[in-house]
C-alpha cells in the first residue's frame, strides 16, 4: 500500500492496517505521562498497552472511524456516537497489570474519567498519536481536522482527554475547551476537553 503524500489521510481497514495503527499509537504513547503512570515499567507497557488499546479503541476499527496519516506515521482512533470502550476488559487488564498497592489510585482515576465523560451523543477520541520519528510535522493537526470535519458535517460535539501539555495546547487550537481536571493520588493531571457541535 502506498500513500500520495506524508499528510494524506486514510481509513484503517484490514487486520494488517489495524496492527500498523496500533503500533504507531504504541510508539507515540511510550513517554506519555498518564499512560506511564498506569504502566511505569517498560516491559509492562509493551505487554499490556496493545490490549488496552484494543479495549479502548476496538469499536474505532469496527466502525471505520480509525484514521492514519501518510504511511502510518500517525493514527487517530475515534469512537462514533453510540460506541463505547470495553470497560470490563479494561478493568480486568488493570487488575492483572497493576500491582495491588497501586490499584486503588488507578481505579479512582479510571472512575473519574467515567464521571467526566459526557452522556450526550458525540464523537470520542480515546487515542491519537504520531510516531516520535515524525512528530512536529503537523500530522496530529491533520488527523484531528479530518475527523472534526466529519463531526461538523453531522453537527456533533467531540470529546477527548488531554494527557500532556503539548496535546492540551493542540486541542485548544482545534476548538476544544477544558471542562475539568482528572487526577488521583500522585498522578499527573489529565484534562477532559469538549468541542461543541458546529
Amino acid at each position: 500500500m502506498t500513500t500520495a503524500t506524508p499528510t494524506s489521510i486514510g481509513t484503517v481497514g484490514n487486520a494488517t492496517e489495524q496492527e500498523r495503527a496500533t503500533a504507531t499509537v504504541l510508539a507515540a504513547f511510550m513517554a506519555d505521562p498518564i499512560t506511564r503512570w498506569f504502566l511505569p515499567d517498560a516491559q509492562q507497557y509493551l505487554k499490556y498497552f496493545p490490549a488496552v488499546l484494543q479495549g479502548m479503541c476496538g469499536p474505532a476499527f469496527e466502525g471505520r472511524s480509525a484514521f492514519y496519516a501518510g504511511d502510518f506515521y500517525g493514527a487517530a482512533l475515534w469512537l462514533r456516537p453510540g460506541a463505547e470502550p470495553d470497560n470490563d476488559v479494561l478493568g480486568a487488564l488493570m487488575q492483572e497489570a497493576i500491582p495491588e498497592p497501586q490499584q486503588e489510585s488507578r481505579f479512582a482515576f479510571f472512575e473519574q474519567m467515567a464521571t467526566h465523560h459526557p452522556e450526550e451523543a458525540l464523537w470520542y477520541l480515546p487515542m491519537i498519536g504520531v510516531d516520535p520519528a515524525y512528530q512536529g510535522a503537523g500530522l496530529g493537526s491533520t488527523l484531528l481536522s479530518h475527523a472534526l470535519a466529519e463531526c461538523d458535517r453531522e453537527h456533533m460535539p467531540a470529546y477527548l482527554e488531554a494527557t500532556s501539555p503539548r496535546s492540551h495546547d493542540l486541542y485548544l487550537r482545534h476548538g476544544f475547551e477544558v471542562v475539568g481536571v482528572i487526577q488521583a493520588a500522585d498522578s499527573p493531571p489529565m484534562f477532559p476537553m469538549l468541542r461543541k457541535a458546529r
